[in-house]
């Protein structure tokens, strides 16, 4: 009862808060008054004058610090009580609690509307028929170190020129099924998505859930010949969680125990044969941790020897050759146009490995990928591009899997576009144009993968922690929208449309008779994406969706990792985003918006 109470809260306050802003008839009148009534007061004197100023930024500070709004921004919103709630659950036992805390915390992170979900993600690619044992779990990652081909040589694509190769460092999909490819950890995922050893040959766990032993398996070694041992693992998780690493997923890391010094309390045995670790609270999906590329080891001599460690500590790895301990090695690498691996004659499970060369096109063209697939070239696509779907579909090759994730847009909450705005107001805005999408035209033209239309932002089918699925009601918990079980209907577009320009009157601005927004309170952004068909259709439907009342959305696409890190750097008002799940619980789902999140790109608390 206490969860359904609180969605009732929530969805009070929208209304409340849309109220409330209805009694401005501008853009600044609510957000400038505290600035008029210190100037008013301050006219008494020449001197009170000259302070104003002053006073008003001492006043925007002592805001920021009583958790009104966040520290950049009057508009947005304070996110001390997120991170607080995020800790909370990372540390509870109680796992109704739990659920009821991440519930809470879904509750929170929507209610600013940063975030606009537009559908759950599933995954499609295309494959050779005469090409077997490619296999992926249900966070989107691809496993290729077992696959077989004719020839024992495999041609595929799955993205354009990676990011990031450092298993630490990386933080999207096509980067970790690289690091999959080419490094190993202590547990990784079958063929039938199940955990399974890797390096470990086996573990021990504690009654009380907290510490975890592993076993390494004997005759362990890097690509070089030299020996890989638990040494290894206690240095990269270290490494991970060092702040000077700058790796984004360094917060997974939150769930061990740390030392004084904010070292984690890991520790490998003095013959290296053993890991053991010591967690905050029991963690269900600790070993899930374990599989997951960014805790993979990486080998120190080559890490810190390498040319430009001190500015970049993944200078080791940004060309071919690299050390790395899974079943391939990079041996080739011709930037923003192909990368070749070659079978790792020292991976300890090499007879198992029947291919001796994987070549990767990197490209993000999704016409050219299509007709190097359609011309032999290429054995497997991880693209379709929106032209090519309908056929696709209708071809033996096209394979069409369950993911757990969302695909999304989201705001920069320090964004321009919300100067002279409450925090309120500034919500109000983004759910005006949360609104204003047509998710099923999406869907229905655009993705074209029977995709289900998104009104939350944790998706469909993913774990509750308790043995049952998250997105229901429940007796525990009510969705704000109980029939649409999300934060809004998705589908009932007419009633949506007169909600959003009710929530951007109340915000400030004015509409003409023909119910488009007027000269004097425009509302122009622009929306940035990665190139790529499907990516830029979408930016143009929701361009489309804006402008039925008058909002102008510029795109601008980038390249792959220009756009990774203008994102990551705030860089944006409104930009493409997409998040597959690393692992079956919410809780990854929500504590990527902690304010030190290397992927809080909304800017959350910053």
């Amino acid at each position: 009862m206490k969860k359904k109470y609180l969605a009732l809260v929530l969805a009070a306050s929208m209304v409340i808060g849309t109220l409330a802003g209805c009694g401005s008839s501008t853009t600044t009148t609510e957000s400038s008054a505290p600035a008029e009534t210190t100037a008013e007061s301050a006219a008494e004197s020449t001197e009170a004058a000259e302070s104003t100023e002053a006073s008003t930024e001492a006043a925007t500070e002592e805001a920021a610090a009583s958790g009104e709004h966040g520290p950049s921004s009057e508009a947005a919103p304070a996110w001390e009580d997120y991170d607080a709630r995020i800790a909370e659950i990372k540390t509870t036992t109680d796992l109704a609690a739990r659920e009821a805390l991440m519930h809470e915390a879904e509750d929170e992170l929507m209610s600013t509307w940063a975030i606009m979900p537009l559908y759950y993600y599933n995954d499609v690619y295309m494959q050779s028929e005469d090409v077997d044992n490619i296999y992926a779990n249900l966070y989107g990652y691809k496993y290729f170190g077992f696959a077989t081909a004719p020839g024992n040589t495999l041609s595929l694509q799955i993205a354009s020129e990676p990011d990031k190769l450092d298993p630490a460092l990386n933080s999207t999909v096509d980067g970790a099924c690289l690091a999959i490819l080419a490094f190993s950890g202590l547990f990784t995922y079958d063929e039938n998505g199940q955990l399974v050893p890797d390096l470990a040959e086996s573990y021990t766990e504690s009654e009380d859930g907290l510490t975890y032993t592993f076993t390494m398996k004997d005759g362990l070694t890097w690509s070089d010949g030299t020996p890989l041992t638990a040494a290894d693992v206690e240095y990269s998780w270290q490494r991970l969680a060092n702040p000077d690493t700058g790796a984004d997923y360094a917060y997974l890391a939150d769930v061990i125990a740390k030392n004084d010094d904010g070292t984690l309390q890991v520790e490998a045995s003095e013959d290296g044969k053993t890991f053991t670790v010591q967690l905050v609270a029991p963690c269900p999906y600790f070993l899930d941790l374990c599989a997951f590329p960014a805790f993979y080891p990486v080998p120190q001599a080559a890490v810190e020897g390498a040319d430009g460690y001190a500015e970049n500590p993944g200078a080791w790895c940004t060309e071919a050759g690299f050390v790395s301990s899974g079943p391939f090695v990079c041996t080739g690498w011709t930037h923003n146009e192909s990368m070749t691996y070659e079978k790792n004659p020292n991976y300890y499970n090499a007879d198992a490995v029947t291919l001796e060369r994987i070549d990767f096109m990197l490209s993000d063209d999704d016409t050219a990928v299509w007709n190097a697939f359609m011309d032999g070239s290429l054995q497997f696509i991880d693209s379709i591009g929106t032209d090519n779907m309908e056929t696709a579909k209708g071809m033996p090759e096209y394979h069409n899997i369950p993911t757990l994730g969302t695909y999304y847009a989201g705001f920069n909450v320090n964004s321009p576009i919300f100067e002279g705005k409450t925090v309120q107001q500034a919500a109000d805005m983004r759910k005006a144009m949360n609104l204003l999408v047509d998710r099923q035209y999406i869907v229905d033209t655009i993705a074209q993968a029977d995709q289900e239309i998104a009104n939350t932002f944790i998706p469909t089918g993913m774990s509750d922690g308790q043995g049952g699925e998250f997105r229901v009601n429940d007796d525990a918990y009510t969705y704000p929208n109980e029939e649409a079980v999300g934060y809004f209907d998705p589908t009932d577009l007419e009633g949506n449309l007169e909600e959003a320009r009710t929530l951007l009157e109340g915000a400030g601005f004015v509409f003409d008779e023909n119910g488009m927004l007027s000269a004097e309170t425009p509302l122009n952004l622009t929306y940035l994406t990665n190139e790529g068909t499907g990516n830029v259709a979408i930016g143009e439907a929701l361009q489309q969706d804006f402008a039925q009342i008058g909002i102008n959305l510029t795109i601008e696409t980038r390249e792959w990792s220009v756009f990774l890190n203008e994102r990551k750097d705030g860089q944006f008002d409104f930009a493409r985003e997409g998040w597959n799940a690393d692992y079956n619980d919410p809780i990854n789902m929500l504590e990527m918006w902690t304010t030190d999140s290397g992927n809080n790109d909304m800017q959350f608390g910053r």
